[in-house]
């Protein structure tokens, strides 16, 4: 699996443009906006977008989504229904942060624990994280021991838990239970920032460290 990481929106989130080396097929995980660089992305990569992937329902993580598919027409997968609300709420998220508001869309494909996405010949696993928001979910690559964690996880940090239906205990379990078993040479991209590995977050990350106990 070959990737791309698109800083995106004033708050610099991380899309990711992923393709199968051998079809050239690709996928857009989190398009938040900003579409003029992630199309200039998909074009210097020469690659054929088939899907839409989504972490969570934050604006922005998915305020490009809507204008996205409907001009490469490709359907939207995730995340968990959990974050409905969420996206049905992003006339308000937007006016909150003073940005225009984005396109309404509802996902072709809702998804939950254990569920697999194609990719060309790429099969990810699907991870349901909550905790940051409640239908968070994360995109797992085992050939490649890459996530895609969105905001669930940072190299040093973990993600808020100060939103409606976010929840702290939920999130340090998502973290210790679901993610770190995958194993400390796993890397991730996270939702905003610099990737890191499992294994140093597991090292040093000051909220979910071994450390911590």
């Amino acid at each position: 699996m070959q990737y791309r990481i698109i800083p995106v929106t004033p708050f610099q989130q991380n899309c990711s443009l992923i393709w199968c080396t051998r079809t050239n097929e690709a996928a857009v995980v989190d398009p938040g906006g900003d579409l003029h660089l992630v199309n200039a992305a998909i074009a210097d990569a020469g690659v054929t977008v088939t899907k839409i992937l989504l972490t969570h329902g934050h604006l922005d993580h998915v305020g490009g989504t809507a204008e996205l598919a409907r001009t490469l027409e490709v359907p939207v997968e995730g995340p968990h229904r959990d974050d409905l609300f969420w996206i049905q709420a992003l006339p308000q998220q937007a006016q909150m942060f003073g940005l225009p508001t984005p396109e309404m869309f509802t996902p072709d494909r809702w998804l939950g624990d254990d569920d697999r996405v194609s990719v060309g010949d790429l099969q990810l696993q699907v991870i349901h994280a909550p905790g940051h928001t409640p239908g968070h979910v994360v995109f797992y690559h085992q050939p490649s021991e890459l996530a895609l964690v969105g905001d669930v996880l940072f190299q040093g940090a973990i993600g808020r838990t100060d939103f409606p239906k976010g929840d702290y205990d939920t999130l340090i379990r998502t973290i210790r239970g679901k993610l770190f078993p995958l194993g400390d040479a796993v890397r991730f991209v996270p939702g905003h920032g610099p990737m890191s590995s499992f294994g140093n977050e597991r090292a040093s990350n000051p909220f979910v460290s071994d450390h911590r106990g």
